[in-house]
């Protein structure tokens, strides 16, 4: 396993590594985590100073036998949408979204709800989103989906935590909560794609949240390469290819240059 750091003396060598592994790659598979969209301004949860540490995750079973909880968790919700939305695609989001355009990547795989995914031009049907999608929601019995907005005016109108109007059901924010059920089409196709690829490229993930953990594994137990881009240590390092330590950003701008700055200029 290689151990990469981002210092002047190893990053050219190990991008040069990297390179050729993406290069020899047939079918890419990104698995990605918070550590992917922090570099575009969104904290993560469990690390000191993350979302976690200021307020206690809301479990589904709170969120539904509770209305105050319920009226709590909307409030949390719409004060990060406000940080979703103020966020732009990072180079990494936009490295994704350029391996499935190519052909080289069947799909990429996300632990993330900040829909920048899409927001840098990758399409829904190649992203398996196993943690839902915090900028949406929809009723938890008929699952009509709503905006953010029709949510935010039923509140106001009301004083109440939000109904769906066709059929009475709560309407919750599309993630999934703790305590709720992973989604099986996703974790399904999650698998598939790991069982597929000849690389996996874990970015910005503990993996340490499980089932969802095991699908690089999976990737690795299946032939496929397996390279970690994280800030921390992980508990798959001792069985990955090549780990990565350092800013996801800049190792992935030296192996992509032409999308360095995106059309906003962005990092």
């Amino acid at each position: 396993m290689a151990q990469i750091q981002t210092d002047n003396d190893t990053l050219s060598g190990e991008v040069a590594h990297l390179q050729r592994l993406v290069d020899e790659a047939k079918a890419i598979v990104a698995f990605c985590g918070a550590g992917i969209s922090t570099e575009s301004g969104i904290p993560d949860f469990r690390s000191p100073g993350g979302i976690w540490s200021k307020m206690e995750p809301i479990t589904y079973q709170e969120f539904m036998a509770s209305e105050e909880v319920r009226l709590e968790d909307w409030r949390r919700r719409f004060m990060l949408d406000e940080i979703y939305s103020k966020a732009e695609p990072n180079i990494a989001h936009r490295v994704l979204a350029h391996l499935v355009a190519e052909g080289r990547s069947p799909g990429v795989v996300t632990q993330n709800v900040d829909g920048l995914h899409q927001r840098a031009g990758l399409p829904p049907e190649y992203l398996v989103e196993l943690h839902g999608n915090a900028t949406y929601a929809h009723c938890l019995d008929c699952r009509e989906p709503f905006t953010l907005g029709e949510v935010h005016k039923m509140i106001e109108a009301k004083g109440e935590s939000p109904r769906c109007p066709d059929c009475g059901g709560f309407i919750k924010s599309a993630i999934i909560s703790f305590g709720e059920a992973m989604p099986e089409h996703e974790m399904r196709r999650a698998f598939e794609l790991a069982k597929e690829c000849d690389l996996m490229i874990v970015l910005g993930s503990s993996l340490v949240v499980h089932p969802a953990a095991t699908i690089p594994l999976v990737a690795k137990q299946s032939g496929a390469r397996l390279v970690i881009l994280n800030r921390e240590e992980t508990p798959l390092d001792d069985v990955a290819d090549s780990c990565f330590s350092g800013e996801i950003g800049a190792l992935l701008s030296a192996l992509f240059p032409e999308l360095r700055g995106g059309a906003q200029g962005k990092p």
